[in-house]
């Protein structure tokens, strides 16, 4: 497994012990200030690969058994994403990561891209190009994790294309595939700050060889 450092200069992530800490088709992004030494969000990109269910199978087929056929190879999941207090509303622990994420599922073997949003993160979502599975659940929302907290499914089906992305991110994700290392401005609600992008893959095949 390989962690991407995304650096923004204002560190290694030490969850609990995860099953997909193990698992080789899963690629964790980080972001640390610059001497690697605090972690202040980050995220992880899963491939489906016949061993590890995606945490939206477990999330959501006691609700809608059809995710289980649904999700196949070639599918993954952007999951996990967090942030700490000292940097919320920056966008990092949303925005940022989540564009990182698209950016990441066109280096990889697969078709379909899913996430699940809670209310709050569904702008952001559409922003870089999710669209709501209305094929799943109640026209693509479900009421998980308990009966008051509304999630909702969504996915990209043309990870390359993204037609359904905002024009503006459809541009900023454009450039960081061309260039996935490099270092840029970033706007968020509280201000600007500078990112060191590291989203370099290397290449891959097929999601059950895979190792990252």
């Amino acid at each position: 497994m390989r962690l991407l450092e995304i650096y923004y200069g204002i560190a290694q992530i030490t969850s609990g012990s995860a099953d997909w800490m193990q698992h080789d088709n899963t690629v964790v992004i980080i972001v640390e200030d610059e001497t690697r030494t605090k972690t202040y969000g980050g995220a992880r990109v899963q491939v489906a690969d016949g061993i590890l269910p995606l945490p939206i199978e477990s999330a959501i087929g006691k609700y809608d058994s059809k995710i289980y056929s649904y999700i196949k190879k070639g599918s993954a999941e952007i999951c996990g994403m967090w942030n700490s207090k000292e940097v919320a509303g920056m966008g990092i622990g949303s925005q940022v990561l989540a564009r990182a994420g698209v950016v990441l599922a066109a280096q990889l073997p697969i078709d379909v891209f899913h996430v699940l949003c809670a209310p709050i993160t569904t702008r952001i979502g559409k922003r870089v190009g999710f669209i709501i599975d209305e094929s799943l659940g109640n026209k693509g929302t479900f009421f998980y994790p308990k009966d008051d907290f509304l999630a909702t499914a969504m996915v990209i089906n043309d990870c390359y294309n993204l037609v359904h992305a905002d024009p503006k991110e459809q541009e900023l994700i454009a450039e960081l595939r061309a260039n996935p290392i490099q270092t840029k401005t970033e706007v968020g609600p509280k201000g600007s700050y500078e990112v060191n992008y590291d989203l370099q893959l290397p290449p891959v095949t097929h999601p059950q060889s895979l190792e990252i």
